[in-house]
């Protein structure tokens, strides 16, 4: 990918998934990665597996202003000005709507879009201020077209969704580019929650048209992509892979 080499980038959800998969893609792209992750030991291990040293994690609630903005003075002291970020984190567990209660939707709401919200509020400031900046949005097509047993997590992407527009027009001008890529089901610790023992993946892959569920790299080119100067004119899209389990 073009513009890729040297690149500062700030990662959410780095520990694992799909996270995980794309720092060690953007370290193998010449990226200087920045992981955020509550799961302190995890991050550290995928920093590790990163190439050339190339990485630096920190254990970091992404709804937490303080912590967002330590950690990313401390990453740019070291590393120097970010040039893009990926909001990867997420977390959900399955539940119909009528049997949750508010403090699963505060649970919900926390990581999925009052994280990202204090990413953007504090990471972007400085590629506005500085003009240049890329950053990617994980939404889900459930945000997209619903999901059953997720009626939460879906409000929360579809947000994100929405949000991405928003902050593309808003930014445009600043030469900040924001877009947004939507994952179908994939093979992570979180849809481990969904499974929960029965054959929900097998009947997942019968009904995705290429017959299988994601995997974690299925989504990491698009990422680097969209991070890197072959992208420099898209902005404010949302790019559904879903092994065309949904189509526009």
């Amino acid at each position: 990918m073009r513009g890729l080499i040297g690149k500062r980038i700030v990662l959410t959800g780095g520990a694992s998934g799909i996270g995980r998969a794309t720092a060690l893609r953007l370290a193998d792209e010449g990226c200087v990665v920045g992981i955020f992750d509550m799961n302190e030991a995890g991050a550290k291990e995928t920093a590790e597996r990163c190439a050339g040293g190339k990485a630096m994690a920190f254990k970091v609630d992404i709804a937490d202003r303080a912590q967002v903005a330590t950690a990313l003075e401390h990453f740019e002291r070291e590393r120097g000005p970010t040039d893009g970020l990926a909001n990867i984190a997420g977390w959900d567990t399955p539940a119909a709507f009528l049997d949750t209660d508010d403090a699963f939707w505060e649970k919900v709401i926390r990581i999925n879009l009052h994280g990202p919200l204090t990413m953007h509020h504090v990471v972007v400031r400085g590629m506005a201020q500085r003009g240049s900046g890329r950053v990617v949005n994980v939404a889900s097509d459930a945000g997209r077209v619903g999901s059953s047993g997720e009626a939460v997590y879906s409000a929360c992407k579809g947000g994100i969704i929405a949000f991405t527009k928003t902050m593309a027009r808003e930014l445009a001008r600043k030469g900040v580019t924001l877009n947004a890529l939507c994952p179908g089901p994939t093979d992570t610790p979180l849809f481990e929650n969904f499974t929960n023992g029965t054959n929900l993946g097998d009947a997942l892959a019968r009904a995705i048209p290429l017959r299988r569920i994601g995997v974690p790299d299925d989504y990491t080119g698009t990422i680097a992509f969209l991070l890197s100067d072959d992208a420099a004119y898209m902005t404010g899209q949302t790019i559904s892979v879903s092994g065309g389990l949904t189509m526009v």
